[in-house]
């Protein structure tokens, strides 16, 4: 069962259309996979419908208006819709069906370094950076603080740090407060979206640190 989900602000901010478009990315894809969520996002919709309304029940338009919508409408150019189709991954010898919002949005091959591999969306978002994330089983991040924030959507297999195990379609935010360590027993697949580069803090993976606004 689902257990962590975006805050009611980003819910907000998504049925409003302000969110960034890596994190619309994120909350978007969750909602596919959690009905909790799919429910609280419906009433957030009606609520601002109503609310850009004004809470009045018809909407009086001029006749020059109507004109101007009804040849608009009449014009069969826009009329065709393409559905977002899921797409199929390979990863550790599994097939998995990625939320829709995830899917056919350009992203660079995995680059593997040990159990962990890393496949870039080419979103331009500014500083933040999405990316796919598998770790094979047995596998972990080192011990590290985000210097900025970072979302992880797990959406296959399992992970846990310091503040517990997660189930795919967890959504959880951490930022600058939060030190932890993720490991996986079966290996897992996630999406992530992160402002800044991690610090290491412990071993040699603390050598990373100069490098870090290079590999974030």
């Amino acid at each position: 069962m689902i257990k962590h989900h975006p805050t009611d602000a980003l819910l907000f901010a998504f049925a409003e259309g302000s969110l960034s478009v890596t994190l619309s990315m994120a909350v978007s894809a969750h909602i596919e996979l959690c009905e909790c969520c799919q429910q609280k996002l419906t009433q957030l919709e009606q609520s601002l419908g109503e609310e850009s309304l004004g809470g009045e029940e018809e909407i009086l338009v001029d006749s020059a208006f109507a004109a101007m919508f009804d040849d608009i409408t009449a014009d069969d150019t826009f009329a065709q819709t393409v559905d977002t189709v899921a797409e199929t991954i390979m990863y550790q010898r599994k097939e998995i069906i990625l939320p829709r919002a995830l899917s056919c949005i350009e992203r660079t091959e995995f680059l593997n370094l040990g159990k962990i591999g890393r496949s870039r969306y080419t979103v331009e978002d500014g500083t933040l950076r999405a990316s796919l994330l598998h770790i094979g089983a047995g596998g972990e991040i080192p011990n590290h603080t985000h210097t900025g924030f970072e979302v992880t959507l797990l959406l296959d297999g399992d992970f846990g740090d310091e503040d517990g195990d997660y189930v795919p379609g967890d959504f959880i935010m951490l930022d600058g407060h939060h030190t932890h360590t993720p490991k996986t027993k079966e290996g897992c697949l996630c999406f992530t979206v992160v402002s800044a580069q991690l610090h290491f803090n412990k071993g040699l993976s603390k050598l990373l640190n100069p490098i870090g606004n290079l590999i974030y």
